[in-house]
């Protein structure tokens, strides 16, 4: 499946907001939306930008949760559906929806500095879940999934520099983390409350709504 190519800071900078993209890298000088700023393309920072619509303003929500999760549209719609399918507000389901998938919970677990890292451990099959190798970053968690590495994967260079700075990472309080093992448990499926997002659960749904 194709993956975007191009620059991922143009995609905080049109956000004009950090959506931590690149790990690291987003939370030092060397962030490209702070010391460019302003909307991507030419003469983007002095270009004037008309007042935006109710329309436009879900649109760059849901683009927003979409690059934040690294998701196509055809999978975030998806995701939106069964969301809209669960018991409770919808917009929070979608967030914990997004939250159990796998790429997500290796990127909490700190075994990546970035989702589109974690996403690409798990495909190349680094990742097990209850003792069985999981290839597949959409794979939804459940409460009680043990998340490990693989045997063949720890003999490698990334997991030794892994495990040495893996004590320094924040885990959110729904997961629990075995940094001398390298291996994580889910203790409970996260609640809205459990989650710092970058954007609207609300107009999301007003989104698809229409």
């Amino acid at each position: 499946m194709a993956r975007y190519i191009k620059a991922k800071c143009r995609l905080c900078r049109r956000a004009s907001e950090k959506l931590m993209l690149k790990g690291d890298k987003c939370s030092t000088s060397k962030c490209t939306i702070e010391h460019k700023g302003g909307v991507p393309g030419q003469h983007g920072t002095s270009r004037r930008r008309s007042k935006m619509s109710e329309r436009g303003l879900q649109l760059r929500e849901k683009q927003k949760s979409r690059h934040i999760y690294g998701l196509f549209e055809r999978q975030f719609r998806k995701m939106f559906k069964e969301a809209e399918r669960l018991p409770g507000i919808t917009g929070d389901n979608l967030v914990v929806l997004l939250e159990r998938r796998l790429d997500n919970i290796v990127y909490r677990l700190g075994f990546a500095d970035s989702r589109p890292q974690a996403r690409q451990i798990v495909r190349h099959g680094h990742i097990l879940v209850n003792g069985n190798r999981t290839d597949i970053p959409s794979f939804l968690v459940k409460s009680g999934d043990a998340i490990s590495w693989r045997e063949g994967s720890r003999k490698s260079e990334y997991y030794k520099i892994v495990a040495e700075t893996i004590k320094d990472k924040f885990i959110p309080p729904w997961l629990e983390l075995d940094a001398g093992k390298m291996e994580g448990k889910v203790s409970a499926l996260p609640k809205r409350e459990d989650v710092e997002i970058k954007f609207s659960g609300k107009d999301i749904v007003e989104y698809y709504s229409r």
